[in-house]
């Protein structure tokens, strides 16, 4: 019988920096709100997370490699000399992930002149005299696989992407190479190994010294038994070449064997841990470093993994009810002393306050709001919007079901006659949707190639919207490919998903959420309305779907280019606050100042550059971005970089205030840690202290932008505030209701018979909220549905 008592401990080894290397390339996009880069640390948590679940160890280690030079490149300076250089953002994260580890309490094993690999081989060497020990090596790729003995050690390593993983016994090791771990070596030594840049013996590939390796054992027996004579090779059906090349290769198979084997000798005093993992692991610095990193799923993951593991924590951290409500309050207090966390939850609260029930934190958030001078934003800006929100998603607002059924069937006759042709361009039939699939189309059967193309976690070619739009001067497939895959999310996202979310009365009910975002803006999700495309036929088609209530009409009434107002605003420039006042247009009047022409003589394609270099500069974007957007022009014409750069230079010298401000801001972010909206709103900016460089320019982008955006989102909600407070003034609230806020834009449902009347109101209403010396004006309409408001 086999008892908890005698059965045997798991050790999990880690191989960190490969399994760092393999999330790094997974989800590279990811970034806190800070600028760090976090995709590694994020995909080494989940892993690691699924590694305890999955396994249930007793011990875990970490073992790392080390900066310093090993010994591979101290006898062989071209190892891995094919290699680029890694990223800084992966650096700094192999940084931090040590600190997430030692938060975890698992030990940390590395040497200088060794790699990480030596250092598992010089465990499991360690560890080979301890019977009632299973050691299991989790890692990114394959190297550990020549450290596989029996069941007693295995490797558990990532199969594709980061979600799906396979275990390697002996057996599996000899069913995917044909022969067992010990001959890997001496597998690499006669292949050689590209990415470690190992040449073993050039013209002999993986199918040879597969047979090679099947047939005669180590390269130390393959010369033994050639050394005897060629006739066995030949009977083994190897070629008079091959044998040729085995004769000349001889010191570079052994020599590249020598590379490609694990050492076992490392100088590490290895002690296997006193107390079993989950007897040391501590809940309070892993949350406190996920909060850092802004992990806010995986600290409750994290809790309930070692919870699952033994129950130990079932009394110190009972399971939230699903009755249990935030009070809404509490959440936006915390939402304005830190924007960084949006739409909060109990467990944020309560770790951001340092208390133990919501009474005692609501205390101390709002202290701190007197104390940071907040109290202005949060009861004149956001106390008010509460009911008005409630009210607006309990209205909801009335869907056409059938319209869209309708569409729905033409827009998948569209989508079957995409893929037939995608199948036809590309000779093939196969899953579009499948990366995989599409990358062997694109890169292997196709050939097609840009510079600068990225890869995914498992070394292929990745074939994300960013790297298709590289390639979009290729091959006309492409283009049939990124129209396929934004009919389809129109699809999945709204024309198909709506209708299932609709109530008895056929209206749908979105989520307004006032602290969805960290600029201050709200957003709306289930389905999020706020990202239906404003200025296609297909977002246009979406809208008509959204309808009036009979006996009413919808009404829009849209901020006129509200941030360029801030900024003329804020930065008190004197030639755009008169361009505003003269009602002229801006980005005609900006057109005509950087291309140096008459009001009469800017073209379209002027105004358009001239919108793209408005809300470059709101946005902090540099030359080469503005390079980048103007050239993204409908009439294929291209900007070089000194153009750009004049442009830019153009716009400063005409609005010289602009830069002053922008300076200002930054100075002032970098002095205080944050920026302030005209309202009082702060977003604080930690990155501008960091000292990596694209950590420090990300923020100060978005440094730049946060008055500008925030002070509009102040503005927008102040409206819906005002144009509440006139409505029950003038005892109306029956004949208007309000339905969604869309960035700048605000949609009502009034009654037919006063849509004349309120139509002015509501506009004046939302123009009184800000009187100074710019005016913010409003274009306001009405119509049946919201596709038709113009």
């Amino acid at each position: 019988m086999v008892t908890k008592e005698n059965k045997k401990k798991t050790l999990v080894v880690l191989d960190t920096h490969a399994i760092i290397h393999r999330a790094y390339h997974a989800l590279p996009d990811f970034v806190s709100s800070k600028g760090e880069p976090t995709g590694a640390l994020y995909g080494l948590v989940t892993m690691l997370l699924r590694i305890i679940g999955d396994l249930k160890p007793d011990y875990v280690v970490a073992c790392y490699d080390r900066a310093d030079k090993t010994f591979r490149k101290q006898v062989y300076e071209n190892y891995k000399a094919t290699r680029a250089k890694a990223d800084n953002e992966l650096v700094s994260q192999l940084e931090k992930s040590r600190e997430l580890i030692e938060a975890l309490q698992i030990p940390v094993y590395d040497k200088a002149g060794f790699e990480a690999d030596d250092i598992i081989g010089t465990i499991v060497e360690a560890t080979k005299g301890n019977k009632d020990l299973q050691v299991i090596i989790a890692s990114g790729d394959m190297d550990t696989l020549q450290l596989v003995d029996k069941d007693r050690v295995t490797v558990y390593t990532l199969k594709r992407g980061l979600s799906e993983t396979i275990t390697y016994d002996e057996a599996g090791v000899e069913k995917r190479f044909s022969f067992g771990p010990k001959l890997l070596p001496d597998y690499k030594g006669l292949a050689g190994d590209q990415s470690d840049n190992i040449v073993g013996i050039k013209g002999i590939g993986d199918k040879t010294a597969t047979i090679l390796i099947s047939k005669f054992g180590t390269i130390e027996q393959i010369y033994k038994a050639l050394a005897k004579g060629e006739e066995k090779f030949e009977k083994a059906g190897i070629k008079k070449r091959v044998i040729g090349l085995l004769k000349e290769g001889e010191e570079e198979a052994l020599f590249s064997k020598a590379l490609a084997t694990i050492r076992r000798d490392a100088a590490i005093k290895f002690k296997l841990p006193s107390k079993a993992w989950r007897e040391t692991a501590k809940l309070e610095p892993v949350e406190k470093l996920f909060a850092e990193l802004e992990f806010r799923t995986l600290g409750t993951r994290f809790k309930n993994l070692l919870s699952s593991l033994d129950g130990k924590l079932d009394q110190l951290f009972p399971a939230e009810t699903e009755e249990e409500v935030v009070p809404q309050e509490l959440c936006i207090a915390l939402w304005l002393l830190n924007s960084d966390i949006t739409s909060p939850k109990t467990e944020d609260i309560l770790q951001f306050s340092g208390t133990k029930d919501l009474a005692g934190a609501e205390k101390k958030l709002l202290a701190e709001i007197k104390e940071k001078k907040l109290e202005k934003i949060y009861r004149e800006v956001e106390l008010p919007l509460i009911p008005i929100i409630k009210a607006a998603e309990e209205r909801g607002i009335l869907i056409d079901a059938g319209y869209l059924k309708k569409l729905s069937k033409g827009h998948h006759q569209e989508l079957d006659k995409l893929e037939t042709n995608i199948h036809k361009q590309a000779e093939a039939t196969f899953n579009i949707n499948s990366p995989k699939q599409l990358g062997e189309v694109l890169f292997d059967k196709l050939h097609l190639q840009a510079k600068g193309l990225k890869k995914t976690a498992g070394g292929a070619r990745s074939t994300r919207e960013s790297e298709l739009l590289k390639l979009q001067d290729a091959h006309p497939i492409i283009g049939e490919i990124l129209a396929y895959r934004e009919l389809q999310k129109l699809l999945s996202t709204y024309i198909d998903a709506i209708p299932p979310k609709l109530d008895k009365g056929g209206r749908l009910h979105t989520n307004l959420n006032q602290t969805g975002t960290t600029t201050g803006r709200m957003s709306s999700t289930d389905p999020n309305l706020q990202n239906i495309p404003a200025k296609t036929k297909r977002g246009e088609a979406i809208r008509r779907a959204f309808v009036a209530t009979p006996g009413y009409q919808i009404a829009s009434f849209d901020y006129a280019q509200v941030e360029m107002r801030v900024l003329a605003l804020l930065s008190g420039d004197g030639e755009l606050i008169r361009i505003f006042n003269s009602k002229e247009d801006a980005h005609t009047s900006v057109a005509q100042k950087v291309f140096g022409v008459s009001e009469e003589e800017v073209t379209k394609e002027m105004r358009r550059r001239a919108k793209v270099i408005n809300f470059g500069i709101i946005y902090g974007m540099g030359v080469n971005a503005l390079k980048k957007n103007l050239s993204s022009s409908p009439t294929g014409e291209t900007v070089t970089r000194e153009e750009a750069q004049h442009f830019y230079n153009q716009y400063f010298e005409t609005f010289p205030k602009i830069k002053n401000y922008f300076e200002e801001v930054i100075t002032g972010a970098k002095k205080d840690g944050y920026t302030e909206t005209l309202f009082g709103r702060r977003r604080y900016f930690p990155g501008l202290k960091s000292r990596l460089p694209f950590v420090k320019a990300m923020n100060e982008r978005m440094a730049m932008n946060a008055p500008l955006q925030g002070t509009a989102a102040d503005i927008v909600k102040l409206a819906m505030t005002a144009v509440d407070k006139m409505l029950r003034e003038e005892k109306v609230t029956d004949e208007a209701h309000l339905l969604l806020q869309v960035h700048d834009e605000l949609l009502y449902e009034i009654k037919e018979e006063s849509v004349k009347k309120l139509l002015p109101k509501i506009e004046a209403a939302m123009e009184s909220v800000i009187d100074d010396v710019v005016p913010f004006s409003i274009h306001a309409a009405a119509a049946d549905n919201w596709g038709e408001l113009k």
